[in-house]
């Protein structure tokens, strides 16, 4: 194998990011990919049946198009279309009603009752410096910019998602769709820091909505491939690397990969004290998925549900709270939290016409083998009846499964690891530069890394950036944004349709 400058192993949106961003120094890059296709965690295929398109992965995207990296990147001129659905989120709940996150308070607060000014007072602040959080929140701990802004914001994001919810507000409707961003993080919603996921997750939807690219999630991988080849990158699909006698010669090596991998590869040129320490890193909950061919859209009780892509299922905060508390406790709940997303009604590229797609997911130990296929159906049916009706075809998909199609989900754990306080910015082990090792031409970037999971391609923006300053002598910082990626609240841009 010719030799090159550095290698990233993985083509996740992380491990390609870290390309782009080592190719964009002059730095000759190579990927190289195990699987037949590339994005990690961010693909689309037809698994259903001929003509629907499905997400594999990763569907709904509030932090590729909040990324302080993805942001600077042409991604419309390779091929995104960004969608955003007029509400970025519904919840319903069983009298009929359903509680939307939308880009304007006063809309949010329309489907909220009482709680309508509690939620503009408590998010108001946040959405307004939500441009220099994102910076600041989406990385590793450094000292902030705007440190009275990240204060105020601490103090709320630090509480526990239930604990928030309680004290801010009245009714069921504001309680269960902060619940429900907050689930996100996949950890009993009565620990401490969930709420900072919630926040996160209701900021980016009053800043840009939770956006979806037309034609899928794959085209946002393709164009980040297309992007880093424009730079004189280099990409190699079907290389798995088990090894690291099976990579050429470099300077520098990135592994887009969870850490336990990174010891079975790389093992052998780190410290065994290092080692150990990755080797203890903690997995969280997995996923249990489900994607069906319908012969029309999902008959919501609600009609709002019809207005968002993502509708968030299961009821009130303390539904949700059982449901989150037992998949962290090894048990199944009867009633899960189950995300359901239908691209097609936004996105007619997904389905045959007068066809629509359905992607939904529930949250489950960690390495379950138990199918919950119906579990996740009846919660759909719970809230639309006569939705099995439409099924044309599902695919459910298990732990085991998700693991072989991404070995970095280790157990369907779909966020790179356990993302409780003691792992939020200690990922994978606690170190000044997370993204490095004791070996200094060995780098980490994928989300087992700060800031976590998510399409933003941060973990590996930082990990590339942290090799660029000690391999090649070159410091960088976040490009500036142009001006069309500007946030504002006061006037929402709308996404290209």
């Amino acid at each position: 194998m010719s030799s090159v400058d550095a290698v990233v192993v993985g083509s996740g949106p992380n491990g390609l990011a870290a390309a782009i961003v080592l190719a964009q120094a002059g730095v000759h890059v190579r990927v190289l990919e195990a699987r037949e296709t590339l994005g990690g965690g961010a693909r689309s295929a037809e698994v259903t049946l001929p003509g629907f398109v499905h997400d594999v992965c990763s569907a709904i995207h509030p932090m590729a198009v909040l990324s302080p990296f993805l942001r600077t990147l042409p991604l419309e001129d390779h091929g995104v279309t960004w969608i955003e659905p007029p509400a970025a989120l519904a919840h319903p709940l069983d009298d009929g009603t359903a509680a939307l996150l939308e880009r304007s308070f006063a809309d949010t607060g329309a489907t909220l009752g009482p709680d309508a000014d509690a939620y503009e007072s408590l998010m108001t602040p946040f959405v307004r410096g939500g441009e220099d959080l994102f910076r600041q929140l989406l990385g590793p701990f450094r000292f902030p910019r705007r440190p009275f802004l990240l204060a105020r914001f601490g103090l709320q994001a630090l509480r526990s998602a239930t604990g928030l919810a309680r004290s801010r507000f009245q009714g069921d409707h504001a309680r269960a769709l902060f619940a429900g961003c907050a689930a996100h993080s996949i950890l009993p919603l009565e620990a401490m820091g969930t709420a900072a996921v919630g926040l996160m997750l209701a900021i980016g939807g009053h800043l840009a909505g939770w956006p979806l690219p037309r034609g899928g999630t794959q085209k946002i991988t393709d164009a980040l491939a297309s992007i880093l080849r424009g730079l004189g990158g280099e990409v190699e699909t079907s290389r798995e690397v088990r090894s690291m006698e099976d990579l050429p010669k470099a300077r520098a090596f990135l592994f887009d990969i969870a850490p336990r991998h990174l010891v079975r590869i790389a093992g052998g040129q780190l410290p065994s004290g290092y080692t150990e320490r990755l080797l203890r890193f903690r997995q969280g909950p997995g996923i249990f998925k489900l994607d069906w061919a319908l012969g029309g859209p999902i008959p919501w009780k609600a009609a709002a549900c019809r207005r968002a892509a993502t509708v968030h299922l299961g009821g009130t905060l303390e539904e949700l709270a059982l449901s989150e508390a037992a998949a962290w406790n090894g048990q199944h709940a009867e009633r899960p939290f189950v995300l359901v997303v239908q691209q097609s009604l936004f996105d007619p590229t997904r389905a045959p016409e007068g066809k629509h797609t359905g992607w939904a997911y529930c949250h489950v130990p960690n390495g379950s083998t138990v199918d919950m296929s119906g579990a996740i159906e009846d919660q759909v049916e719970r809230f639309a009846p006569g939705f099995r009706d439409l099924v044309l075809a599902r695919k459910a998909t298990g732990t085991a499964e998700i693991e072989r199609y991404n070995a970095n989900c280790i157990g369907g754990d779909i966020t790179g690891g356990a993302n409780d306080l003691a792992q939020l910015f200690t990922r994978p082990v606690a170190r000044i530069v997370p993204y490095s090792t004791p070996n200094p031409a060995i780098y980490l970037c994928s989300s087992s890394t700060p800031p976590g999971g998510g399409v933003h391609g941060m973990c590996g923006f930082y990990a590339a950036r942290a090799a660029l300053r000690t391999v090649f002598g070159k410091r960088i910082g976040l490009p500036a944004l142009p001006a069309a990626a500007a946030l504002t609240i006061a006037e929402p841009q709308r996404l290209a349709r």
